[in-house]
């Protein structure tokens, strides 16, 4: 039997599908392993090339499986989901991973790391407060809108709902009403000093990270969106013939493309100018370069 090069592993949270083929093609491993398994197996075997779906815990395994050697691959699932066959289960989507990851022209992931992992999970922590944050206040203002009691929108609005649940000499809410908006206010409050802590948290992340710093050098038009929006950023820079460079614009090298791809909902032109100013490295240039010495464009010239 040859020894096995390339392997497909369908993660899960019990029982995992591992798929293994040789250097020509030709399937050598067919089996399940229950996630216990799943180390000790892996262990046993020579370094090899793994795919993996990059979904839920994928980052873990990819570290786990390259610390004992193994060449980890992580691939969005939409770009293996066209090498599925027929009849989907376990079996099939590790095939296809096998299959996906031996592909030349195939997208992968790159592997976070623990730290990173946990800046991403202080974002998105955060962002479900404010998503729960939101919710409370309008449950609040439906809640007393039953009762003809209004405010205006916004902080003050809020707080003016609040002043009359707080006032017990005022009759027009009822005392079990009361004590059921009583109790939503409890919880925002508490939601409110949660997310300033957040808050504290990524200034104090902002700082200690070098990246972060950098970025909030950059031109004025980018500068507010930091340090918030760099974690949640994907950020890809290639380069190579098909780039392409604007003139008058310092903070993007010549012959390089940059890609990002965010989790916010931001214009594409605001991502390209992030991805623009974190590839420089150094030295930033914050005012637009002026027109009468932007260097001249025509036939002929070198840059056209």
């Amino acid at each position: 039997m040859q020894a096995i090069t390339t392997i497909g592993l369908d993660i899960a949270k019990s029982v995992f599908q591992v798929h293994g083929i040789d250097a020509e093609g030709n399937v050598i491993l067919r089996r399940q392993l229950k996630r216990r398994y799943i180390l000790a197996f892996f262990q046993k075997l020579p370094p090899c090339l793994v795919g993996i779906e990059g979904c839920a815990s994928s980052h873990h395994w990819s570290r786990e499986l390259q610390a004992l050697g193994h060449t980890v691959r992580l691939m969005p699932p939409a770009y293996v989901k066209p090498y599925v066959k027929r009849h989907k289960n376990d079996a099939v989507d590790a095939e296809a991973i096998c299959e996906a990851v031996t592909r030349a022209n195939m997208r992968f992931v790159a592997t976070k790391s623990p730290e990173q992992q946990s800046c991403l999970m202080l974002h998105r922590t955060r962002h479900l407060f404010i998503r729960q944050q939101t919710s409370v206040i309008n449950a609040i203002r439906a809640h007393l809108a039953e009762f003809g009691i209004v405010a205006p929108t916004g902080r003050n609005g809020v707080d003016q709902l609040l002043g009359v649940v707080a006032d017990a000499g005022d009759r027009r809410l009822p005392d079990v009403a009361r004590a059921c908006v009583a109790a939503l206010s409890a919880q925002l409050r508490m939601l409110k000093a949660q997310i300033l802590q957040f808050d504290r948290m990524i200034r104090a992340w902002h700082r200690s990270s070098e990246a972060s710093r950098r970025l909030d050098v950059s031109p004025a038009s980018v500068r507010h969106w930091l340090p918030l929006l760099l974690p949640v950023s994907r950020i890809r820079s290639c380069s190579g013939q098909g780039g392409t460079s604007r003139p008058g614009l310092a903070l993007s090298p010549s012959r390089t493309r940059v890609v990002a791809r965010t989790s916010s909902a931001i214009s594409a032109n605001a991502a390209i100018a992030i991805c623009a100013a974190y590839s420089r490295p150094a030295h930033w240039q914050l005012s637009a370069t002026p027109k009468s010495m932007a260097p001249s464009i025509g036939p002929g010239s070198p840059r056209c």
